[in-house]
C-alpha cells in the first residue's frame, strides 16, 4: 500500500485530480476507465453520488497502483474515516475541519489530506492545521491571478485550485504556481456521461493532459520553519 508521501508525490508529480461526481454510481467505473484511457492518473470520487464508496473500492481493486483514487465532498471525520477503510488513498474536502487532519494522519490511516479554503487566512488556517496540499474553492471566484497574488505572502502553501479549471485557463493556474489542479465538469461532461460516450471524456481527458504538460511549473518555497510534512 502506498504511503501518504508517495501519494502525494503521484499528485504533485500529475498536477491534476479528477473530480468524478454523477447522480447514480454505476457510471462510476466506465468514467474512470475513459479518464485512464485519456492519461488520467489522480481521480476523485465525490461522496455526494450515492453508493460512490461501493464503486471506489471497486475501482481501487481494479486499477490497483495504476491510479491514485480519493473520495471528495468528504464532511466529517465519520465520512473520512468511511472513505478510507473503503480504499480511498486521499481526501478532500470543501471546508476546513482539523478533526478530519487528524484522522487521516493517524499513523493507522497516513494518507494525505486536501481541505477547502478561499481566503488567504483560511488557507494559512489550512496549512498550519496540517494540510498537505489546499483546495482553493471556489476557483473561479479569483482565477489565475488570485492563486499567483495569495502565494506571493504565502509561498510555502501548495494550492490545488479546484472550480472553474478548464482548457481555457488550466495553464495559467499552473503557470501561476498552483501545485496541482481539480478539475471537474469541464472534463467530466455531463453530457457525455448521460449518452454513455467514453471516447470523448477519453478525447477531452487527453487535452487536459497535454495542456497540463505545457505548463510551467513553479517551485515552491520551503515550508515553514517546523513543517515537516510529506
Amino acid at each position: 500500500m502506498m504511503d501518504r508521501s508517495t501519494v502525494l508525490a503521484r499528485i504533485r508529480a500529475h498536477r491534476l485530480i479528477a473530480i468524478v461526481r454523477a447522480a447514480e454510481a454505476d457510471c462510476l467505473l466506465p468514467v474512470a476507465e475513459a479518464l485512464h484511457a485519456g492519461g488520467v492518473k489522480v481521480i476523485e470520487f465525490a461522496l455526494t453520488t450515492p453508493g460512490a464508496l461501493e464503486k471506489l473500492q471497486a475501482a481501487r481493486q481494479r486499477f490497483a497502483d495504476a491510479l491514485i483514487l480519493g473520495a471528495g465532498s468528504v464532511l466529517n471525520a465519520d465520512a473520512a474515516q468511511g472513505a478510507i477503510e473503503a480504499g480511498a488513498q486521499f481526501i478532500v474536502a470543501p471546508h476546513l475541519d482539523p478533526a478530519i487532519i487528524r484522522l487521516c494522519h493517524r499513523d493507522r490511516y497516513n494518507v494525505p489530506v486536501i481541505p477547502g479554503a478561499l481566503t488567504p487566512t483560511e488557507i494559512l488556517a489550512a496549512w498550519e492545521a496540517g494540510a498537505d496540499l489546499i483546495k482553493v474553492f471556489p476557483a473561479s471566484l479569483g482565477g489565475p491571478r488570485y492563486v499567483r497574488e495569495v502565494l506571493a505572502p504565502l509561498p510555502h502553501v501548495q494550492l490545488v485550485p479546484t472550480g472553474g479549471v478548464t482548457t481555457e485557463n488550466v495553464v495559467e493556474f499552473l503557470s501561476a504556481g498552483a501545485m496541482a489542479v481539480g478539475v471537474g465538469s469541464s472534463l467530466v461532461d455531463k453530457a457525455a456521461v448521460t449518452a454513455g460516450d467514453w471516447s470523448a471524456l477519453t478525447e477531452r481527458a487527453r487535452r487536459f493532459i497535454t495542456l497540463v504538460s505545457q505548463a510551467e511549473r513553479v517551485a515552491p518555497a520551503g515550508p515553514s520553519p517546523g513543517d515537516e510534512r510529506g
